[in-house]
């Protein structure tokens, strides 16, 4: 389907890669992979043509479709949720006006007999039958079943994209992708602003895709379900295994000891012939096995061995005083702006447990978390237990950061004891190695700025972790770390996150937040997701199976029609309920534009260096962003009570 010929890309002195050749074939699902800095990025740019290689051939045919999503894209704000989905069937729009055209002709056409006219009906049958493979008759269906799938609810579709977030409007752009239906799907870390279920019906759908996968992602669970082939770029080259991402590093760690053997052989072989080089190199008598063994050493190729695998690092956190055996307790604890977020929390956390909170976006998670932490006023009662020392990583926690010191610097001044003659490789292991550790802050990126603020977390002495979504911006090797270190940490830990493989075998708690109830399941995170199965199933079957039912009607009744009549006053009243509700939904989403344009003139602000301290910015931005999420989740109550009613 797609093959890649001996491809060379130079953006420096050494080669990004060289010499790279494989075959995309129809139907495979291949991850790729390989440390930050790599190129999996400028691959993939490279195979759907945005970028140009230094040399080589990628050789695509040309009734061959590629659909491509970058990480980050330039969206635009004048159209609608919907009307930017119907953007991916533009070309079904182009073909339908075409047979519009050719049936207005055949209508008005007399001349039944002639050549001409019995070339348009071949014509008109040949692109009304293409018409209908499409599936043509069902876009609006298939796009209804996308964007509920990736976690639109239907009162969504008819707002402006402005009105959404970066994360959303990534969404959308998905979802064109998925719908335009490409032969080959290019996908750059896509579930970075997807939820557990939005994630697993993204699986559900690349399972039964009928053309080619390629993606870049750091949810090993994801890449483990979907893909069944992994191709590696290391030492600027790319390496294939026709295996699953698990099997790969099994594979890859026997490839890589087989090379630092084969390197040790090298080496002395090398070492051998240089002795014996200085021994003989002024006997004449020698001079000729000299001159053979130059050449011989001039003829060997160095062996390369992959880059260090720092997952292997091991980080424990510092030792730090015993708290008390309940480190929280909820009682009765709820939590209201203008519409209620949670309510009858009742919860106790005991001493060592490792617990998740997980759950849609905008159903409370960091909302109790910032209840915990005693920065937003409640109700009932909520008590941190005794000796209790907490380390929080907030998702703006990067913005705490001392500007002015440098990457080394900032771990330097909490590192205490042994730890501190390890810095470079902890540093290392969160992509901090070589030059980068001497950056300073004020010139971090906003990922690397948050991974700065989770190594001086792992290096506090506390007893309570509340970590809200901390892999966002870790690749697979430094979630390893960090999820080792928790394991092996003696307090207490919750954790907000929707890295299923993550929580695997991390958590023995789960807390799940919906419909404003906290609900509590014993077990880890895929003993709560098979307990949930089966209601996911049967609430979102339609996803799930791709099928689109009709929606039952409002009152099932076996009673005759006239039983169900409505009478003109009720009616009335109903009209004026909904107009009231749709006034406030207005009102609402009026706000949070507001919100989210003074956000943008807040982010624009704060990234210039001589703003980047500036205190007053920052508490505006976060009192900003904190109102921004209580309008949120008060317009999702909003437009829910909007649906009921219409």
């Amino acid at each position: 389907m797609v093959s890649v010929e001996g491809l060379k890309v130079e953006f420096g002195v050494k080669p990004l890669f060289s010499d790279v050749s494989f075959v995309i074939n129809e139907r495979d699902r291949i991850a790729l992979v390989g440390k930050n800095g790599a190129g999996k990025s400028t691959m993939l740019k490279i195979l759907c043509g945005m970028e140009q290689p230094t040399a080589g051939t990628v050789s695509v045919p040309t009734d061959t479709a590629i659909g491509y999503l970058p990480q980050v894209m330039v969206l635009t704000d004048s159209t609608t949720v919907r009307e930017e989905a119907l953007k991916a069937f533009a070309d079904i729009q182009k073909l339908k006006d075409r047979i519009d055209r050719m049936e207005r002709q055949l209508n008005e056409r007399t001349d039944y007999e002639s050549p001409e006219y019995m070339a348009l009906v071949e014509r008109f049958t040949a692109e009304h039958d293409r018409y209908q493979m499409l599936g043509a008759e069902g876009y609006e269906a298939e796009l209804e079943r996308t964007l509920t799938g990736l976690g639109f609810v239907r009162a969504d579709f008819d707002r402006p994209t402005s009105e959404f977030s970066g994360g959303w409007r990534m969404r959308v752009e998905l979802a064109k992708i998925l719908l335009r239906r490409p032969d080959v799907l290019l996908l750059d870390e896509p579930t970075n602003h997807l939820d557990i279920e939005s994630i697993q019906w993204l699986e559900q759908l690349l399972a039964q895709w009928s053309g080619a996968v390629v993606l870049v992602s750091h949810d090993r669970a994801f890449i483990n379900n979907v893909t069944n082939r992994t191709l590696e770029i290391s030492c600027g080259k790319v390496i294939d295994y026709r295996v699953k991402y698990n099997e790969y590093v099994t594979l890859r760690k026997e490839r890589r000891e087989q090379q630092i053997r084969a390197y040790e052989n090298q080496q002395k072989e090398m070492a051998d012939i240089r002795e014996f080089v200085e021994r003989f190199r002024y006997k004449a008598t020698k001079a000729v096995q000299v001159q053979q063994r130059l050449r011989q050493l001039e003829k060997m190729v160095p062996i390369e061995i992959d880059e260090v695998d720092n997952s292997a690092m091991h980080l424990k956190f510092p030792p730090c005083l015993r708290s008390g055996d309940y480190p929280v307790i909820c009682d009765e604890v709820k939590k209201e702006y203008a519409h209620l977020v949670f309510d009858h929390v009742n919860m106790t956390i005991k001493r060592g447990e490792k617990v998740a909170f997980v759950g849609k976006n905008g159903e409370g998670k960091s909302t109790l978390v910032k209840c915990i932490m005693n920065e937003i006023p409640f109700e009932g009662t909520l008590k941190v237990g005794h000796n209790v020392q907490i380390g929080y990583f907030a998702q703006n926690q990067a913005q705490l950061l001392d500007e002015s010191l440098t990457v080394f610097e900032t771990i330097d001044q909490v590192a205490k004891g042994d730890i501190r003659l390890r810095i470079n490789d902890i540093l290392g292991a969160f992509m901090f190695g070589g030059e980068a550790s001497d950056k300073k802050v004020k010139v971090l990126s906003g990922g690397e700025r948050s991974r700065l603020a989770m190594i001086r977390l792992l290096l506090e002495p506390v007893n309570l972790l509340i970590l809200d979504e901390p892999t966002n911006h870790l690749d697979m090797p430094s979630k390893d770390v960090l999820k080792e270190a928790i394991r092996a940490f003696d307090g207490t830990a919750i954790i907000v996150s929707h890295d299923r493989e993550f929580l695997d075998g991390l958590v023995t708690k789960v807390f799940e937040f919906g419909g404003g109830k906290v609900r509590e399941h014993i077990g880890g995170i895929y003993d709560f997701l098979e307990s949930r199965r089966g209601e996911n199933l049967e609430m979102r079957g339609d996803r799930m199976e791709f099928k689109i039912e009709k929606p039952a009607p409002q009152q099932a009744s076996s009673q005759p029609a006239p039983a169900t009549k409505v009478s003109y006053a009720d009616h009335k009243e109903q009209q004026k309920k909904i107009r009231k509700a749709e006034r406030a939904v207005e009102e609402s989403e009026k706000k949070i534009a507001q919100m989210e344009n003074r956000l943008k003139e807040l982010d624009t602000l704060l990234c210039d260096p001589k703003n980047a301290s500036d205190m007053t910015l920052v508490t505006e931005y976060t009192d900003t962003k904190r109102q921004l999420d209580a309008e949120v989740e008060r317009w999702e109550q909003l437009s829910e009570e909007l649906e009921q009613l219409t």
